[in-house]
C-alpha cells in the first residue's frame, strides 16, 4: 500500500444533530473514547441555531477521524442520509446527538462483524 493511501474505516458513526449544544459534547466524547479505533465520525449539523456548529468544528480540529457536514434544516432523516452519502465505512452506526455509547460498543460489534461469514446487519439493544 502506498504511504499516501488510507485504509477505509470499518465503521462510519453518523450523528445527526439539531440544536443539541447541551448534550453533543458528551455524545461525541463517548464515541471518540472507544476502545476500537478504526472508525470515522460524521457529525451532521442540520441547520442548528445554537452553538452546535461550533462544537462540531471544534472536534473536527481535535481528531482527524471527525468530519462535519453543515446544512440547512431538513429534518433528522435527511441529515442521516447526508451522513450516509459521505460515509466510507464498511458498516454504518447511527447515534442520536443526545445519547452516548459505552466505550467498548464498537469493539464488541467488531468481534461479531469482522469475520469471514459476517452478518449484513447487526442489531443490539440500549438502556
Amino acid at each position: 500500500m502506498d504511504i499516501n493511501e488510507t485504509k477505509a474505516p470499518f465503521f462510519s458513526v453518523i450523528v445527526p444533530t439539531y440544536n443539541n449544544e447541551a448534550d453533543l459534547e458528551k455524545c461525541i466524547r463517548s464515541i471518540l473514547d472507544q476502545t476500537y479505533l478504526n472508525f470515522e465520525l460524521i457529525l451532521v449539523d442540520d441547520g442548528s441555531t445554537d452553538s452546535t456548529p461550533e462544537i462540531c468544528d471544534y472536534f473536527v480540529k481535535l481528531d482527524y477521524r471527525v468530519k462535519a457536514i453543515h446544512k440547512q434544516n431538513e429534518g433528522a432523516a435527511a441529515a442521516r442520509n447526508d451522513g450516509l452519502f459521505r460515509a466510507a465505512g464498511k458498516y454504518i452506526y447511527y447515534v442520536d446527538a443526545d445519547d452516548w455509547i459505552s466505550k467498548d460498543l464498537l469493539q464488541e460489534a467488531a468481534y461479531v462483524l469482522d469475520v469471514s461469514e459476517a452478518p449484513d446487519i447487526f442489531v443490539f439493544g440500549y438502556s
